[in-house]
């Protein structure tokens, strides 16, 4: 108890203590305060010169009271009241003595406030195109608000790199600096580039497995296709031309102005057109460069695919062809799928319709008809795709005289098919089949037996129509006139045979309106100029190509060609622009020929010259029935 009193008696003391030093500071603080105030205060002398400075200037001395003025009467007293003399004395006011005013030194601070800016914002984007980017200090937000109107703005002048009076009232925003790299840090960063530069090493299993991808496949044929293109091309081109997505390619082939024929050049490749004859060709509408032709089987490869389709391009000056198509049967017909630039479209010898796709990495067909009754079991040397672009099908005839028409969405089976029989007799053996010109239902065909029909599709009147009898052996070719003009010659048709002659038809009339007879050997095709309306091409079995313009003569071919080698030409197709024509032999071999301007060219006379050349030639025709002697002098062709 007693060390607990001792304890307390310590604590008084020292509380003690520290009030009176507290005091003592407090003391010593009020003193130099007076000090200061005396030292700051002026003297007697200084005050009388500041009394009489201020009493010149008008200011009343500290303590004295400023004599109060009197109080201007208002606009509205004044003119309510008229004057008056007044004759009260004027009592003078007393002033009152103030007490003096104490006046200090006062330090002064000069602030510069500027205007406010008026900002204003157009429709524009908000953003300065010139923006210096601050590696270390950066600002948040540049907009200016009401709130900070009297507030000192600051703002970064980004092209100067200083501070300038603005609009700016973010705090900015410190990021942290990067360590600066040390020697190790930095060999390590090589050493990461390099390992990243260096191109691992497979096995030959992941390069199998990465060459048997189909991405890899798809690149590797359209870069090879491309520096292809490149190796053989001299001029400036577009080598980038890709026929599986869409795009669109100029043709550059001009005829050569005052040359009828000229060989351009020839399509071959060693492996799979070799010993090979051409069955069938056709240019692409979307894609004019481009040369379908199928081919039949080569006897002296039993290892390869029988049937082969090609397609070759005289864009580019290669000699491999552009797409490799083949089947496990010989191929005797192919056209490109009119509305569908991607697919194309093979009849085969065993009676199945193939369809290829060049956007697929398969060389084999993606569809293929059934072998069934329900379709085709005979060769198919018919193959076309008519209609638009919305309603189209794909019509194909066989020699066993079945007419199908398919889907290309689908061909398990045929949307429709019809037997081709004249009159309840056998069935009409197709060899070939040409549409007329803008009709989708009416068409006619050529036969075995050397006989010509119409045909139908739809209707009351399906199926075979008229006869047209003339040739002597079968039909190789035939081609409907497609050429529009101011006259229609739509009803005439031209037709080729083994009886060494080309024979020139209406589907108005029952006899051949005329008959060229100037070969010697079979007639293997016949096809109409698309651009000229008198202008037609033939191919025969001695290699001879003939160009026939019917307003200039009608006894001898306009121009003619032989190719060399003894080959035989079985195919001809006239390209869309009327300048090239493309010739197939039996050895597998194609020709581009150019045609002249001034036979490919029509005048503007040509049509009507046509219609007097027609009209000569019927007439003709009706004298030679009328003169009995001129039926005894002719004779058969054959020999």
């Amino acid at each position: 108890m007693s060390d607990r009193k001792a304890e307390l008696e310590r604590k008084k003391a020292k509380l003690q203590l520290m009030r009176d030093e507290k005091k003592r500071k407090e003391e010593e603080k009020k003193k130099r305060e007076d000090a200061e105030q005396a030292a700051a205060a002026p003297t007697s002398s200084e005050s009388s010169d500041i009394t009489a400075l201020l009493q010149d200037l008008g200011i009343p001395p500290a303590g004295a009271t400023p004599v109060s003025q009197p109080a201007k009467p208002s606009p509205a007293s004044v003119a309510s009241k008229e004057p008056t003399l007044s004759t009260a004395p004027v009592v003078p006011t007393s002033v009152s003595p103030q007490t003096a005013k104490k006046l200090t030194f006062s330090k002064v601070t000069q602030t510069n406030v500027p205007p406010r800016e008026q900002v204003t914002y157009s429709k524009e984007t908000q953003t300065p195109h010139e923006v210096l980017e601050k590696d270390v200090l950066t600002y948040d937000d540049l907009h200016h608000t009401d709130d900070d109107a009297d507030s000192l703005d600051v703002a970064v002048d980004m092209q100067h790199g200083h501070m300038q009076h603005g609009h700016m009232h973010a705090m900015p925003h410190v990021e942290m600096m990067k360590p600066a790299l040390t020697a190790e840090d930095m060999a390590a960063l090589e050493k990461e580039k390099e390992a990243r530069r260096r191109v691992p090493e497979l096995s030959d299993e992941e390069k199998m497995y990465i060459m048997t991808t189909e991405e890899f496949q798809r690149f590797f044929d359209r870069s090879s296709r491309i520096m292809e293109r490149a190796l053989t091309e001299e001029d400036v081109q577009s080598i980038f031309v890709d026929y599986t997505g869409g795009e669109d390619g100029d043709n550059e082939g001009d005829a050569q102005a005052g040359e009828r024929l000229k060989l351009n050049r020839e399509f071959f490749d060693e492996r799979w057109s070799k010993h090979r004859t051409v069955t069938c060709m056709d240019w692409s509408v979307q894609y004019p460069e481009l040369l379908v032709a199928s081919y039949n089987s080569n006897d002296d490869a039993p290892h390869e695919p029988d049937g082969v389709a090609l397609v070759w391009n005289i864009r580019f000056k290669k000699t491999t062809p552009e797409y490799i198509f083949h089947c496990q049967s010989p191929v005797m017909s192919s056209c490109f799928a009119k509305f569908h630039p991607n697919l194309v479209v093979g009849g085969t010898y065993s009676g199945q319709i193939v369809l290829w796709d060049n956007r697929s990495n398969k060389r084999t067909p993606v569809q293929r008809t059934p072998l069934s009754a329900a379709a085709h079991t005979h060769p198919v040397y018919c193959v076309n795709v008519v209609g638009t672009q919305n309603a189209h099908n794909l019509i194909s005839v066989s020699t066993d005289g079945k007419m199908c028409s398919w889907s290309l969405d689908m061909l398990s089976q045929p949307q429709d098919s019809m037997e081709l029989q004249h009159r309840q007799s056998k069935a009409v053996a197709v060899t070939s089949f040409s549409f007329l010109t803008g009709d989708v239902n009416n068409f006619v065909v050529g036969s075995e037996e050397g006989a010509v029909y119409t045909a139908c599709r739809h209707g009351s009147k399906a199926g075979i129509g008229d006869m047209f009898e003339g040739h002597q052996g079968p039909v190789t070719g035939i081609d409907c006139h497609t050429v529009p003009g101011q006259i229609d010659f739509s009803q005439l048709f031209l037709t080729s045979s083994f009886d060494w002659t080309v024979k020139l038809w209406s589907i108005k009339e029952q006899k051949a309106l005329y008959s060229f007879e100037d070969n010697s050997d079979y007639i293997y095709d016949v096809c109409w100029s698309p651009t000229h309306p008198a202008l037609f091409a033939s191919v025969d079995g001695t290699g001879r190509l003939d160009l026939w313009n019917l307003n200039n003569d009608t006894e001898v071919p306009t121009a003619s060609a032989i190719v060399e080698s003894g080959v035989a030409l079985n195919r001809c197709r006239w390209h869309q622009s009327g300048q090239h024509l493309a010739v197939g032999d039996d050895m597998g071999k194609i020709h581009i020929y150019d045609i002249g301007e001034n036979i490919a060219n029509p005048k503007i006379d040509e049509w009507s010259r046509f219609m007097h050349t027609l009209q000569e030639i019927k007439n003709n025709s009706s004298d030679r029935d009328d003169d009995p002697s001129s039926l005894s002098s002719m004779s058969s062709p054959l020999r």
